[in-house]
């Protein structure tokens, strides 16, 4: 059975309307985490987010799908099935998320991560690069953002 990060990132790409390219999908699973966390304070993800160069990036969905380089994704590798790891609140976000930024590109929704003030930004100048980003900084950043109609930098 395949961890809780990699079946919410195969449910994204099967509950997708459009492609998904990996970089679309890492955000996109950033995002949900961070809807679920500024919602309900609860984490949707098994494992830390962390501050990559390249922006925030779930290291397990990341090696899981890097082979597609910029083709769409279809498999998650070692997702399993998402159905009964998922519970219904997490599926609404997910498809919550999807309906916002689900036709978003990729370097649009990169750059929406990548913008001072973001939970990546924050951790990524305090020289804590490649490390974790915490959950309250990304629970803060959410909760705050949720009146807004996008994604704050969008």
């Amino acid at each position: 059975m395949g961890s809780k990060s990699l079946a919410v990132a195969q449910c994204i790409v099967d509950k997708s309307e459009v492609p998904i390219s990996p970089m679309k999908l890492l955000k996109l699973v950033y995002i949900a985490h961070g809807y679920r966390l500024g919602l309900d304070g609860a984490p949707l993800l098994d494992e830390q987010v962390q501050a990559w160069k390249f922006g925030p990036v779930v290291a397990s969905v990341y090696h899981a799908v890097r082979d597609y380089c910029s083709n769409p994704v279809t498999k998650v590798a070692g997702a399993g099935e998402w159905a009964g790891v998922l519970t219904i609140r997490e599926l609404m976000i997910i498809s919550i998320v999807l309906d916002k930024y689900g036709r978003v590109d990729a370097v649009a929704l990169s750059g929406a991560t990548h913008k001072p003030g973001t939970p990546w930004s924050t951790t990524w100048s305090m020289r804590q690069q490649n490390t974790e980003i915490s959950n309250d900084l990304i629970t803060h950043f959410y909760r705050n953002m949720m009146g807004e109609p996008v994604h704050s930098s969008l």
